[in-house]
């Protein structure tokens, strides 16, 4: 198990620095120049010249791609040119509100989908399961924007209930809690029951049948405990996707975090902040695997047999 938690993380090694390469080629790739946000209008070459310097814009590409590399395994992120401060400084102002609100996202998606597959699985081809697998369905295909758009109409300028908004008092998180959570159940409910199903139908059940324990003991005892392995691996896969989902709805609630941050820096071309907000989330989608992975090794024995 050591062995392959070790190789694991090294494997992480090349696919992190492919993804930091992908991050700084598209951005220099992109139209538009940070410089332009921080000179006035009719400056000239000289002025252009010198802020170019400043912030190392005027090495190639691959000098600026090593000396900002160099710098990130060091820990240090660079300074964002626009706002003129540490970019440590705005991911670690901006992360906590990102993490809370993927966090109860998780959760949320966790305990409903789970919830909602059990049921769904217990009532198979029955109107229950007819039922959850049609809002698994629509709630699977609709965009979490749109989403986000019509629970703010409906519960906050029509009921009155929460917070447009910001991210003053808990009661602002509902709403983009829902519309991140609610594309999280529809698959975990898709997984729980399919898991359930195919578990259902293993030797072990007929043995334990046969022994007379209760139907429902037997499904949500023994059943659900096998069919938990897919789920808690794609739920540890869904940790980047959490965070990297929260981008556009972060930015419909008007809350502060990752995603508010990285459509800011954005708009203003400043590349070390676009940088480092890019390379968090990827980082997060590569940690949310290596946990699936050993989630799943951990609790499968045959993936603990495999790998002895």
């Amino acid at each position: 198990m050591y062995s392959y938690l070790i190789r694991r993380i090294v494997m992480l090694v090349p696919v992190f620095l492919a993804v930091s390469l992908v991050i700084f080629l598209i951005l220099h790739f992109i139209p538009g120049d940070p410089v332009d946000n921080l000179l006035k209008v009719g400056s000239s070459p000289e002025a252009r010249a010198e802020m170019e310097a400043r912030y190392g814009l005027d090495q190639p590409l691959p000098v600026q791609y090593g000396i900002w590399l160099s710098k990130v395994m060091q820990g240090d992120l660079g300074t964002a040119i626009v706002a003129r401060r540490p970019v440590s400084d705005l991911i670690l102002q901006a992360l906590p509100h990102s993490l809370r609100l993927g966090g109860f996202a998780l959760l949320f998606s966790s305990v409903v989908g789970i919830g909602l597959g059990v049921l769904a699985a217990l009532n198979r081809d029955k109107w229950p399961d007819r039922a959850i697998m049609g809002g698994v369905l629509l709630g699977s295909t609709m965009p979490s924007f749109w989403l986000g758009l019509i629970l703010m109409l409906i519960f906050s300028v029509w009921l009155g209930w929460f917070p447009v908004s910001g991210a003053r008092s808990a009661s602002a998180l509902v709403l983009p809690v829902l519309t991140i959570g609610l594309g999280g159940t529809a698959l975990v409910a898709r997984i729980t029951r399919v898991a359930m199903i195919e578990a259902s139908g293993r030797d072990f059940v007929t043995l334990l049948h046969a022994k007379g324990l209760s139907p429902l003991r037997i499904q949500l005892r023994h059943v659900l405990r096998h069919a938990l392995i897919p789920v808690v691996t794609i739920l540890a896969l869904r940790i980047g996707w959490i965070l990297g989902g929260a981008v556009t709805v972060e930015v419909v609630f008007a809350r502060p975090g990752l995603g508010t941050l990285l459509i800011k820096s954005l708009s203003q071309h400043d590349y070390p902040v676009v940088q480092a907000c890019l390379l968090m989330l990827a980082m997060a989608v590569m940690l949310g695997t290596l946990l699936g992975d050993i989630l799943q090794a951990a609790m499968d024995p045959r993936v603990r047999a495999a790998l002895a």
